[in-house]
């Protein structure tokens, strides 16, 4: 069984829109509540707290989509951003890498944290 792996931008804006439907979702679980004014109140605070949350974290990986390497795709020939040290193509998924101690390598994500960074011999 292979892990579907997906780009880092894409991950995080999924993330976003699902604090948004999640936020939607607590609010309407506070109409159930509509005798008790304080409970509603309170779901209806934390759905609001979810989308504010949710618009926090869209404008965090805006600004971080501005700063991210763009590259050229090897195999679909499409610009794509890059954040770390090895990203998924946005479009065809493939493994991308700006590392040359890396090329030929599997793909792994754990290359891009500081603890398993490949050492030169």
């Amino acid at each position: 069984m292979t892990m579907k792996y997906s780009s880092k931008i894409n991950k995080i804006r999924t993330f976003a829109l699902s604090l948004i439907f999640i936020g939607f979702i607590i609010m309407y679980i506070g109409l159930l509540f509509k005798n008790s004014p304080i409970l509603m109140m309170l779901f209806m605070f934390l759905g609001f707290l979810s989308i504010i949350a949710s618009c926090v974290v869209y404008f965090m990986i805006g600004m971080l989509s501005t700063k991210a390497v763009q590259v050229v795709c090897p195999s679909c020939n499409k610009v794509t951003k890059m954040l770390g040290r090895v990203d998924i193509c946005m479009y065809c998924r493939e493994p991308l890498t700006l590392d040359r101690k890396l090329e030929g390598k599997e793909f792994d994500e754990t290359y891009n944290r500081k603890k398993n960074k490949v050492t030169e011999l």
